[in-house]
């Protein structure tokens, strides 16, 4: 063989050598890769709840001078909204909803009602409620004397209750949070009552809407009806029971309520990023007969503090 086919040999095996087996200089580039193909980008994280973006109104029941319910030793309700509201609303700040309201009312019914609700639309909420402390019917009231004095009790009901209108713009997400508290509320020991599905309760008988979370129906709520946002009244319990009025005096229930109310916002707010609001705020079907259909998954106020 000649020296220069001897030459052209060896560039020819050295070249193959450089290639996979069976390989061409095309394949070589693209080893493992198909032509044309892009490569898949990884999913989107979620979306998380911006607690400083998101904004909780507060708004304590009655006010100081017509104030609600009178407990079976004689404190009214206003106090324990308003205590418990406070308590509520620092816990809310500590986790970070630093936008939260605390909304004192000092106008009467009914007009301090509507101003009520026209004040909390001004604030732009994401989410109203209302604090209350329940009672019952005079009906079922008891005579007996504490301290010296004729008072009235009724120990045969106990429970929170938690309220929402078909009539709220935003009913669907209104009982999506709802549910949320009423669950959290139940994970921490606490039960809703349910004499409010009782036919003795006359006008005052409710749909349950949520037989697992405690959710009861009230259309005729201004505050529940009106408020252009996601809306909820939470009842914290009876205060004429004479043992759940104390139970709901001290720090450990007050602190009980307020954390289940806390985590049930922070899903809330999560819910809320996560899905584009005409998934949540919709108004429900109703049919001709009334019946709703389920979701398928929520004042001149004489103080109302907002934080700079």
């Amino acid at each position: 063989m000649t020296n220069w086919r001897k030459a052209a040999n060896a560039v020819a095996i050295a070249f193959a050598m450089l290639l996979p087996f069976g390989g061409s200089p095309v394949c070589a580039q693209t080893a493992g890769v198909l032509p044309n193909k892009p490569v898949p980008k990884p999913p989107a994280a979620p979306a998380k709840c911006d607690p400083a973006a998101f904004r909780v109104i507060l708004d304590v029941g009655h006010t100081a001078a017509v104030p609600g319910a009178k407990s079976a030793r004689g404190a009214y309700e206003y106090d324990f909204n308003l205590r418990l509201a406070k308590v509520i609303e620092q816990d809310l700040l500590d986790a970070g909803f630093s936008r939260t309201v605390l909304m004192i009312t000092a106008e009467p019914p009914q007009r301090g009602l509507f101003k009520r609700v026209s004040h909390a639309t001004g604030l732009a909420g994401d989410l109203f409620l209302s604090v209350h402390h329940d009672s019952v019917p005079d009906s079922f009231l008891v005579k007996w004397e504490f301290e010296g004095q004729e008072r009235y009790y009724c120990d045969r009901f106990q429970g929170h209750s938690i309220f929402i209108s078909n009539e709220n713009g935003t009913r669907n997400a209104s009982l999506a949070f709802a549910r949320m508290l009423g669950l959290q509320m139940k994970a921490r020991g606490l039960r809703y009552t349910p004499h409010y599905t009782q036919a003795f309760m006359g006008h005052r008988r409710r749909e349950l809407l949520d037989a697992e979370a405690g959710v009861y129906r009230f259309d005729r709520l201004v505050v529940l009806k009106t408020t252009r946002m996601p809306a909820v009244l939470l009842e914290a319990g009876s205060i004429i029971n004479r043992d759940e009025e104390l139970a709901l005096m001290s720090p450990e229930r007050q602190t009980l309520i307020s954390a289940a109310l806390t985590e049930a916002v922070k899903e809330f707010c999560t819910m809320r990023a996560q899905h584009a609001p005409g998934q949540i705020v919709r108004r429900p079907d109703v049919s001709p007969a009334g019946h709703v259909s389920r979701p398928a998954a929520a004042v001149q106020p004489a103080s109302a503090r907002v934080p700079r």
